[in-house]
């Protein structure tokens, strides 16, 4: 045999058959320096909002309160109302620091018109408050504010 063609089958072979899945790609969501930026007073984590018809963001993973080890799955879900759609222009994801941290570039890859899903989201330790906003096709504003915890 050929020195390209033993080069071609050692190549095959470290590359894995082809049906095989890869491990989903991390996506370092929050950095160890932004996590060691000022928090914010606990009054600027808190939302006033009034009755709208704008859309709804709801955490759907990890769940309320859970303990963390990153990477973790980070997923959200958008509803709207009356047969409006996202405008997936409109995200913004906030990590909410002193100065506030826009993480949308990172996030906006993996956003679809129904939420967002990151499969593998890396975070260092601590508690991490984000705030999510986006917006209908009616113009309608929505926003959520989460925290997550990560264990070390």
């Amino acid at each position: 045999m050929c020195k390209v063609a033993i080069a071609a089958l050692i190549a095959l072979g470290l590359a894995g058959p082809a049906w095989a899945q890869s491990a989903p790609a991390k996506v370092v969501l929050i950095t160890e320096t932004e996590a060691n930026l000022p928090s914010l007073p606990d009054s600027a984590l808190t939302m006033r909002a009034g009755v709208t018809r704008g859309p709804k963001i709801v955490l759907l993973s990890p769940t309320a309160n859970a303990n963390l080890k990153s990477p973790f799955h980070l997923q959200l879900k958008f509803e709207t109302f009356g047969g409006a759609k996202i405008d997936p222009e409109s995200l913004k994801v906030t990590y909410l620091k002193n100065p506030s941290v826009d993480l949308t570039t990172r996030i906006a890859p993996l956003t679809q018109g129904n939420g967002i899903d990151v499969a593998a989201a890396e975070v260092p330790p601590g508690t991490h408050h984000i705030r999510v906003n986006v917006k209908d096709s009616e113009g309608r504003a929505g926003s959520a504010n989460f925290a997550l915890k990560v264990a070390p």
